[in-house]
């Protein structure tokens, strides 16, 4: 048997011998909207519980808009042109909106990436700059939230009359779904914000997770992190597995992002009979794969298939290699979780420890191997016993040990498929 996988640009036939009984889970949506640009110019002009854009924009001398960056594929350069016409017909000036690229403490993109995030004629025309989470100077303080989390927001985002976001909506690991509030923290949030809403007093919450809206208690928080930045205006849409445009939600923060959820949970879950004795997975392919650090979201969201005690291949190019050098160095120094787990507790919060500490959970209820050619076996710590450069090695290796019949599930898009079991 034959299965194409999601892997860097071009995808990957992975090979599976006979005996196990396979069963491929798909990534389910919506069909594409026969008039995605239609349904902007609606969406726009009839938000749900705000004035209709145009008309909110109407008396403010600037804007600033939050859209994702290169590691999602969101359709900016669809949903800016609709937006930007309004804003400037309301009469804010062009020189007056700011487009902020909301990294949290990704790297920032490069002048192609820019492009090829907002397209190319915005990108000439409209200022788009990088956020940068390490330069607490250019944040805004804004007190702390209920719980105490310190806020800081990007100072360029705070400083406009009016307070745009524009994303996408998908399972997150820790979230339940991203976009909306994910696009002011921490897509736009100093580091002193991000490592204390991706702390253990966050990541082991049980609710905190792929699916998981209501009371997740990260949701509540960058729910009220994003109140407090004074979200004005939120443009969510959902996708289809090409991409296309498949729902536009449009309006008030909390509202729009609501109805985007409602409308994913409604066309997009998929129903599998029973839980698998093996899964291989992907992390999407590109732009998801670029990094070793991204390709977790791939582990994670197989858990949901996978029996305790399961092994999981992750199939990811990681064509960038580990990540950022904090979690390269937590991940070459791996030796185990409950080490790793505890230590975390001892220590203050570190840049991108919130991934590692994700895998190591998932870690201590299934065993994890690896394809991931870019990230190499001696930079993955302990994790780097289990790490392949041949897929066929890999394969063997996941699938060692299971009886004829056992179910194994494969899963071609990883994160971006919403997949639970039949109750």
């Amino acid at each position: 048997m034959k299965t194409e996988f999601a892997f860097g640009r071009d995808g990957l036939t992975v090979e599976l011998p006979d005996g196990p009984r396979y069963e491929v889970i798909e990534s389910r949506s919506a069909r594409a909207l026969p008039d995605a640009a239609a349904a902007l110019e609606a969406a726009l002009d009839a938000p749900l519980g705000t004035p209709p854009l145009q008309q909110l924009a109407r008396g403010r001398r600037s804007a600033a808009i939050s859209v994702c960056d290169i590691t999602r594929p969101a359709p900016n350069a669809t949903t800016l042109p609709p937006v930007l016409r309004r804003l400037e017909a309301a009469g804010i000036p062009r020189e007056g909106i700011t487009i902020l690229i909301a990294t949290g403490l990704h790297r920032g993109a490069t002048a192609e990436e820019t492009r090829a995030i907002v397209g190319p004629e915005i990108a000439a025309t409209y200022r788009v700059v990088n956020h940068d989470a390490r330069a607490l100077a250019e944040h805004r303080a804004l007190g702390s939230t209920r719980r105490g989390t310190p806020v800081y927001i990007d100072e360029r985002f705070m400083a406009a009359e009016l307070h745009l976001t524009f994303g996408f909506i998908e399972q997150h690991l820790m979230l339940g779904f991203s976009g909306g509030r994910k696009l002011i923290a921490p897509g736009l949030a100093a580091q002193e914000t991000i490592k204390v809403i991706h702390s253990p007093r966050f990541m082991r919450e049980a609710t905190a997770t792929e699916g998981s809206y209501e009371g997740n208690p990260l949701h509540e928080e960058l729910t009220e992190i994003a109140a407090m930045a004074r979200h004005d205006f939120a443009l969510d849409v959902t996708l289809t597995r090409e991409r296309a445009i498949s729902g536009v939600f449009a309006g008030e923060p909390v509202a729009a992002h609501q109805a985007g959820v409602d409308f994913l949970r409604t066309t997009s879950l998929e129903r599998v009979s029973g839980l698998a004795d093996a899964v291989i997975t992907s992390s999407a392919g590109h732009p998801l794969d670029l990094t070793f650090y991204q390709t977790v979201k791939g582990i994670t969201a197989a858990q949901h298939l996978a029996k305790p005690g399961a092994p999981i291949l992750l199939v990811g190019e990681c064509r960038e290699g580990i990540g950022s050098p904090e979690f390269a160095e937590m991940l070459r120094t791996y030796r185990s979780a409950p080490e790793f787990l505890a230590g975390l507790l001892q220590q203050p919060v570190q840049v991108d420890q919130w991934q590692m500490e994700k895998l190591a959970l998932a870690s201590q209820r299934n065993p994890l191997c690896f394809y991931t050619p870019g990230a190499p076996q001696q930079a993955m710590g302990s994790f780097g016993r289990h790490a392949f450069a041949h897929l066929p090695d890999a394969v063997a290796y996941v699938l060692r040990g299971l009886a004829p019949g056992a179910r194994v599930a494969l899963v071609p898009e990883g994160p971006y498929v919403f997949a639970r079991v039949q109750s």
